[in-house]
């Protein structure tokens, strides 16, 4: 018996609320509803799980997690609880990264098949947290640098589910069975699909059926197919397990999206795709930074960026630069971020088109790129308000460059330049830009469109006297919804801790 306390599990007790009694009660009901009746946990077990680490014998890690799972509103597994499945209870650790290459499609699979059992959407809980870049950079770095060919002299496992544990997860495991090239090019039409969609509306109405298709994937990769099949079937995995974190960010579900970003590094690793690899890290970057961690933002975006290798497109190399101003800017380095972004636009002309970019850079063009430069140098005007006028030349730019069916963009672009007219004491044309963006966000699931319409209302305080401002404020407390319009009165709205656009 382990004699350290389970600090992970005591953690997420805490948060839950039971008492050890009413625990063990619901791990009994829970196991009979899952098909074990002969269970009978009491209060002393339970005790002993969480003062002194002992382990619990199967089923019981799974019946913990879905008890968690349902409570606190967001995905929590068995590593989570504190029950790796190699190391002690309750040591400490970033979700056991980096894991072994045969564990990525169980984790795959177990995560996603908890992320479904949750019925609600856009629940997450209060102690949900996100763990620092820092932390994620160096638990991944050497993992990340190193050459999965070389993992070829390694030691092959005919079955990614055979460690025994891997049985505990119980969500209706998609059958391992072979698929050919045909099937592979359904699921690769898929992710286009899904990807528009995402861009057009927002993540909040396609998100699990995302995670419900990565979760047959993640079975799929369950038999040893043919090597090129094997990373095509990665290459999927990793495209559709970026979507669904960047889909749970969208609708604010941040430590959720943050696994998949992990685990869209891990399967674009082992289908040999570092470039893809780096910007699934690079998404998780744009996550710290939409939340007032610039400089986790800025740790991740070393590992991205030096993690890629070699092959990086220029046009890839430009985007990874793009973020990393961005973080540059929320930090008020405005030099810096100018020349970052002076290496984006370099990188950006370099690229001659002669490779196709892959699929997931198409939606990286030239009117992102201004895009993300509006974006920067609108933060930068927090800091400096010489940087408006360069912002606003460059979201205008971005609108005439915008394909109709990228709305979401669309609002990002109108509500930089809205931002940056009023920092640079041009309220009429803020005004004629807030209302263009009001037109469509309405249409729109995307939760990060509302943060960043927050933090244009902030902005709209100093001209509150303006009939026309006076006007505006009154309509974006109309349209807001309930839980954000909460004191958007008079004054400064509510801004989430640290949170910046």
């Amino acid at each position: 018996m382990d004699r350290e306390p389970n600090t992970r599990l005591a953690d997420l007790f805490g948060l839950a609320g039971w008492s050890k009694g009413e625990l063990a009660r619901l791990v009994n009901r829970q196991a009979a509803a899952m098909g074990h009746p002969q269970l009978a946990t009491d209060t002393s077990r339970v005790r002993r799980w969480i003062d002194t680490g002992e382990t619990p014998r199967d089923p019981v890690p799974k019946v913990l997690a879905a008890l968690f799972t349902e409570r606190l509103g967001r995905v929590v597994t068995i590593e989570d609880l504190g029950f790796g499945r190699s190391g002690r209870a309750g040591k400490k650790q970033t979700d056991g990264l980096p894991w072994p290459p045969e564990r990525t499609a169980a984790v795959l699979t177990e995560f996603t098949g908890m992320d479904l059992m949750l019925n609600r959407r856009g629940l997450v809980g209060a102690g949900a947290a996100l763990a620092a870049g820092s932390a994620l950079s160096s638990a991944m770095h050497d993992w990340l640098h190193t050459d999965p060919a070389l993992a070829a002299d390694a030691p092959r496992f005919d079955d990614p589910f055979a460690d025994h544990t891997i049985d505990q997860i119980g969500f209706d495991r998609y059958e391992a069975a072979p698929v050919g090239s045909q099937e592979i090019d359904a699921l690769e039409r898929s992710v286009e699909v899904f990807r528009a969609w995402d861009a057009a509306r927002g993540g909040g109405l396609q998100r699990k059926a995302v995670v419900g298709q990565l979760n047959e994937v993640g079975g799929m990769l369950a038999y040893r197919h043919p090597e090129h099949l094997q990373r095509r079937l990665w290459g999927v995995a990793a495209n559709l397990a970026v979507l669904a974190g960047w889909m749970s960010h969208d609708v604010g579900l941040e430590p959720t999206a943050q696994k998949y970003f992990v685990i869209a590094a891990h399967a674009a690793r082992e289908g040999g795709d570092r470039p893809r690899a780096g910007e699934a890290l690079s998404r998780a970057a744009r996550q710290m930074v939409h939340l007032g961690r610039p400089d986790d933002a800025l740790d991740l975006m070393k590992l991205a960026k030096s993690g890629s290798g070699g092959e990086t497109l220029p046009r890839t190399r430009a985007m990874l630069c793009t973020i990393e101003a961005w973080a540059q800017a929320s930090k008020g380095q405005g030099q810096a971020m100018r020349r970052t972004l002076g290496e984006a636009e370099e990188l950006f002309v370099s690229d001659r088109g002669d490779v196709p970019p892959p699929s997931w850079m198409q939606m990286f063009d030239e009117a992102d790129l201004h895009g993300m430069q509006a974006l920067a140098f609108r933060t930068l005007a927090e800091h400096d308000p010489r940087a408006a006028k360069v912002a606003q030349a460059h979201a205008k730019q971005a609108l005439r460059l915008r394909d109709n069916g990228r709305q979401r963009s669309q609002i990002f672009d109108y509500l930089s330049l809205a931002s940056a007219c009023f920092i640079g004491n041009d309220p009429e044309q803020a005004d004629r830009y807030a209302r263009l963006a009001l037109v469509s966000i309405k249409e729109n699931s995307s939760h990060r469109t509302w943060d960043r319409l927050r933090e244009m209302y902030r902005l709209t305080g100093q001209y509150a006297n303006y009939a026309k401002i006076q006007d505006l404020r009154e309509e974006i407390q109309r349209v807001m919804p309930k839980a954000k319009a909460k004191g958007l009165g008079p004054g400064i709205g509510p801004v989430s801790a640290g949170l910046r656009i």
